[in-house]
């Protein structure tokens, strides 16, 4: 595997070590001799205690409560589990780690799985030898090889794999865990990678129909169509781990590209030969219950599955995660995005959706009506699904009847009456609300309103005192009264049943780990693009620095920006044959309606995300 994005290291740590570091580990010249061999608990201590960030009393409880007897536990790792604290900060095992290399001078290296080319690392020493040396390849430039270690004084293997590999040893300290837990997982990624490849190499395209048989045996695969089966679970642990959206598997025409999308950015994390991705995409597809052998049309298909982490709950529905399958071919092969729906993520509390006190409260107000539309607009990706899916889940209780009608289900919720579309047997929109009425249903949503029959079953289900709830894709709030009217429903009919617009966007948030005060965003440069509106209140801008925790990017997850539109009576008067819809703007901001690129530079203000975050997401307030 190739990844192609660069190696970051962690704040205050040098960029790379110096010649001298690099070759064998030894201290610059003019400074003390240090200890050979390995760590030593006894010794990390006295450090500790002589750089102050242990105290003598603290440091002789210590030496009590571990005695003399002997421990398999690293040194740093049985310090870190110990306990001890500096200024209110835990020193653990990271910690701990992260003191040692400064103090050994040479760089701290917190290991990023996504940004080691494993297939090379894994070239470098066997399995076996990075064991017994406690040692784990991290990457490899053409003239030197950078090795992770925790025993940054065990130095004798260095010469032997400068020998081996003819590049020079640069050192990097790392996490003990971390070298332990990458050691495994990378050389057994390595090794199933190659017999995939293998696989793939000897059986090409015919291997489609070998893969689907086998996958019926079960446990009597052999070790190459298991080297596929790791393959994709290390895709599927890696994209929970970053928190990716979407996974792209792209067939190019020499190579494949995945990618995630984490935080609404794609990343290409990893390239694979194409018979390693289409055997990948085969493995998919057979989880996916989709047609193996069908390469040449477009399929959809769902796998359930759960985080690796959530394995050992595996009552706790938190640890289940959906993901809905598309695949398309292409000139170079067969396309496929999962798009991942993890219930902890897409399902929250109305409160946890990112409301303003003043839009939360007209929401409450205007989802707790006993009938009406309520549409939710917005381009692909804005949040929609989960704005739906977590309001429908705060008003499913047992005194309601709460049906859907989808397309596809985006995710399984038990709280639901679940109806997808099914286009081959003539059950569209229109259908599936027609035969909806019949359930004695309290509250429907429609996966989208997309042509006239729909929009007049959704109009007769409100006036016939249901509450729906459904979806358009418009740039804000008052263009979706244009689009039903666009649609052909009667002026009259639009306001007689719709209560509420709601239009969002995403716009990434800040990382809280590294961001700091912006002091070039003031009160007027934000009163200047919200005219003709002012911000009020306090003005606490932040800006993006990045770090481990956001993966250098500044931004970790999303919030999400609202312009709620409330049908009063004065906005009534405006949805008329000539229908105006500058003079729908200006009443429903007179009825409160904060319109999006307000909201974002409130959230700018409040120091959650930018400026050039809400200019990306938002359209400009227009009153024409």
């Amino acid at each position: 595997m190739t990844s192609t994005a660069s190696r970051h290291r962690s704040a205050g740590a040098p960029a790379s070590p110096g010649p001298t570091q690099a070759s064998s580990g030894e201290p610059p010249a003019g400074t003390p001799a240090r200890p050979r061999g390995r760590l030593d608990w006894h010794q990390l201590l006295r450090w500790l205690v002589d750089d102050g960030l242990v105290s003598d009393d603290d440091a002789q409880r210590l030496v009590r409560r571990f005695g003399s007897g002997a421990s398999s536990l690293h040194a740093l790792v049985r310090l870190g589990g110990a306990g001890l604290q500096h200024d209110g900060r835990a020193l653990d095992c990271e910690a701990l780690t992260e003191w040692l290399a400064r103090r050994v001078q040479l760089p701290y290296l917190r290991i990023d799985p996504l940004k080691v080319d494993v297939g090379r690392v894994a070239e470098v020493m066997s399995l076996q030898y990075a064991e017994m040396r406690k040692v784990l390849p991290v990457g490899v430039a053409a003239d030197a090889v950078t090795v992770a270690t925790s025993e940054p004084f065990d130095t004798a293997w260095v010469a032997e794999i400068e020998s081996h590999s003819r590049r020079r040893v640069k050192l990097v300290i790392a996490n003990p865990d971390d070298v332990a837990r990458y050691t495994s997982e990378f050389y057994n990624l390595a090794r199933s990678v190659r017999n995939a490849q293998k696989s793939g190499e000897t059986a090409a395209t015919a291997s489609f129909e070998q893969l689907v048989e086998l996958g019926k045996t079960n446990k009597q695969l052999d070790a190459n169509d298991q080297g596929v089966v790791q393959v994709v679970d290390w895709l599927w642990q890696y994209a929970f781990d970053q928190r990716a959206s979407d996974i792209h598997l792209e067939p190019r025409r020499e190579m494949g590209a995945i990618r995630f999308r984490i935080d609404g950015v794609l990343h290409t994390v990893y390239q694979v030969p194409l018979t390693v991705m289409n055997a990948m995409t085969a493995r998919i597809k057979l989880l996916g219950r989709m047609d193996v052998v069908e390469r040449r049309r477009p399929q959809d298909g769902r796998i359930k599955t759960k985080r690796p982490d959530g394995a050992e709950c595996a009552g706790s529905i938190g640890a289940e995660v959906e993901m809905r399958l598309s695949t398309l071919p292409t000139a170079f092969g067969e396309k496929l995005v999962m798009r991942v729906f993890d219930p902890e993520t897409v399902v929250k509390s109305v409160e946890a959706l990112g409301f303003s006190s003043h839009d939360g409260e007209r929401w409450a107000q205007l989802i707790g009506r006993s009938h009406g539309i309520i549409l939710v607009t917005g381009p692909t990706g804005s949040g929609k699904t989960t704005t739906l899916y977590s309001t429908l889940k705060s008003l499913a209780t047992d005194a309601v009847n709460v049906c859907t009608v989808e397309d596809p289900i985006e995710m399984i919720e038990p709280a639901f009456n679940q109806t997808q579309v099914q286009a081959a047997l003539d059950m569209g929109f229109a259908e599936g609300l027609r035969a909806l009425m019949r359930q004695d249903p309290d509250i429907i949503m429609v996966g989208e309103i997309r042509d006239l029959a729909t929009a007049e079953m959704a109009i007769q289900a409100a006036l016939t005192g249901h509450l729906v709830f459904s979806t358009l894709h418009t740039n804000d709030a008052a263009a979706a009264i244009t689009r039903l009217a666009d649609l052909g429903v009667p002026p009259y009919l639009i306001s007689a049943t719709v209560i509420g617009v709601l239009a969002q966007r995403l716009a990434r948030t800040l990382c809280a780990a590294c961001k700091v005060r912006d002091e070039d965003t003031t009160r007027e440069s934000l009163d200047t693009l919200v005219r003709p509106w002012r911000m009020s209140g306090g003005v606490r801008p932040y800006k993006p620095v990045g770090c481990l925790a956001c993966r250098q990017t500044g931004y970790r997850g999303r919030v999400g920006l609202y312009e709620l539109l409330v049908m009063g009576d004065e906005a009534r008067r405006a949805v008329h044959p000539a229908h105006d819809i500058a003079a729908l703007r200006r009443q429903a901001v007179k009825d409160g309606m904060r319109p999006l690129r307000l909201a974002g530079m409130m959230k700018v203000a409040e120091g959650q995300t930018t400026v050039d975050e809400v200019l990306r997401a938002t359209p400009a307030w227009s009153e024409s």
